[in-house]
C-alpha cells in the first residue's frame, strides 16, 4: 500500500516526506512503547504511535522504517520533524485513535505481523 493511501485512508496531515508519498508500505506495527517496538518489529516500513518524542524517530531510523503516523491528533515538534527529514522518514498526524487506524489500515488489506 503506498504512502499515499495510507493518509487518504486515515485522513492524515503530512508533516513532512510529502514528496515520498509514492513510497510502498508491505506492514505496518502499533505502538506506545518503543522497547517492544525494539524487541518485536520485524520488516515493517509503517509506524503508529501516539508517543511524541525523539524516541521515536531513532527506533524508526533502526528499524528501517519509512513512515511515522501520529495518532490521536498528536503534532510532533520541529525538532522532530527535523529529525525526521535528516532521516529521510516521511511523517503523518491522524485524528483517529490507534486502534480505528490500525483496524482502518489492516481492513484495507495491510498486513500486519
Amino acid at each position: 500500500m503506498y504512502l499515499r493511501e495510507i493518509r487518504r485512508i486515515l485522513d492524515a496531515k503530512v508533516l513532512c516526506g510529502e514528496e515520498n508519498l509514492d513510497w510502498e508500505a508491505h506492514a505496518a506495527c502499533a505502538s506506545d512503547f518503543m522497547s517492544d517496538v525494539l524487541a518485536y518489529v520485524k520488516d515493517q516500513a509503517l509506524l503508529l504511535t501516539g508517543m511524541v518524542n525523539p524516541q521515536v524517530v531513532r527506533t524508526a531510523e533502526m528499524m528501517d522504517m519509512k513512515c511515522i503516523v501520529f495518532v490521536r491528533g498528536k503534532v510532533p515538534d520541529e525538532t522532530i520533524l527535523e529529525m525526521a527529514r535528516e532521516r529521510d522518514i516521511v511523517v503523518m498526524t491522524s485524528e483517529k485513535p490507534m486502534f480505528i487506524a490500525c483496524g482502518l489500515l489492516y481492513t484495507t488489506g495491510l498486513a500486519g505481523e
